[in-house]
């Protein structure tokens, strides 16, 4: 029996349709994580940025910790994170060092820029100075596991195997369900 023209049209619809989604899947995504410009005279979007929290150490040398809200311009939704250091020369806070806390991309803007955003951010006036920062991933799901560092020299170490948790140092808690969540039911069961 013959197939009629009508139908091999159709299936040849659905089967391109059907590559071009698998292609379209099996791209790896393009995300660069944004970098804000200077000037504006790039042409593009310049990526908003925000502040989500610092920390002042050692008020006589001027050691100052930031954490940094990067929006992605590839998807809106999304944002980077950075920690930066700040030491005083010459009288004014200049940058030293930089690292990303988690992947590019890999934090949503809204929970990390909004309230209870910072479940972790502590250190200690030490040499190596060891820093741990925890972010709330999203209300539902609670907080992030925390990233350690170490600040020898005004340089981040990147090996976070090495790096110790700070003693006595600051830590700001609790943003998310999902810690009070567990709190709650562990207490429940006793």
């Amino acid at each position: 029996m013959p197939i009629p023209a009508s139908a091999l049209v159709r299936g040849g619809v659905v089967l391109a349709t059907a590559a071009a989604t698998v292609a379209t899947l099996a791209a790896p995504a393009q995300t660069t994580e944004a970098a804000p410009r200077r000037g504006g005279t790039g042409g593009g979007k310049e990526a908003e940025t925000r502040q989500i929290a610092s920390a002042v150490l050692d008020a006589d040398e001027g050691v100052k910790f930031t954490l940094t809200a990067i929006r992605s311009t590839a998807a809106p939704l999304r944002a980077t994170v950075r920690l930066k250091v700040f030491v005083r020369q010459d009288g004014r806070l200049v940058l030293s060092d930089q690292v990303r806390v988690g992947a590019v991309d890999s934090w949503f803007w809204f929970p990390v820029t909004g309230r209870g955003a910072i479940c972790e951010f502590s250190t200690a006036s030490t040499d190596p100075a060891p820093v741990a920062v925890s972010l709330l991933v999203t209300p539902a799901i609670g907080c992030s596991l925390p990233e350690r560092f170490e600040l020898r020299d005004g340089k981040f170490e990147t090996d976070h195997s090495a790096a110790r948790s700070p003693h006595g140092g600051v830590r700001t808690g609790g943003g998310g369900t999902a810690e009070r969540t567990a709190a709650r039911e562990t207490s429940a069961a006793s």
